[in-house]
């Protein structure tokens, strides 16, 4: 069974930096896309940025050159480190993979596997 855990969510003051990660468990894949999303009360869960077993990455505009999303032990650990943050990234934000191919949608509907969340909040 996949199991997805975050941490490294909190409170920041705009401009400031966060480091997330997601421990995957269970996982087998060879081809796979992991990825981070977030979401806000009210709004659709949007993907921030996604990165393939062959190391392939994308993001979603709000974030390029902000946000660098890395893996270490193939799928066993992701992360996603934030700078530069503004209040616009406060939302949840969610691990996710889905496994069997390498492509990276960016349907959240797409992905088979879900951590429980992380919250993080950005001052002004």
């Amino acid at each position: 069974q996949v199991q997805l855990v975050e941490s490294g969510g909190g409170s920041v003051q705009a401009g400031g930096s966060l480091r997330l990660s997601c421990i995957a468990s269970g996982y087998t894949y060879s081809s796979y896309c992991m990825a981070w999303f977030r979401q806000v009360p009210g709004k659709e869960r949007e993907v921030v940025a996604a990165i393939d077993n062959d190391g392939n990455t994308s993001y979603g505009d709000s974030v390029k050159g902000r946000f660098t999303i890395s893996q270490e032990n193939g799928a066993n650990s992701l992360y996603l480190q934030m700078r530069s943050l503004k209040p616009e990234d406060t939302a949840m934000y969610y691990c996710a993979t889905r496994g069997g191919s390498s492509f990276c949608p960016s349907m959240s509907l797409a992905f088979s596997y879900w951590g429980q969340g992380t919250q993080v909040t950005v001052s002004s």
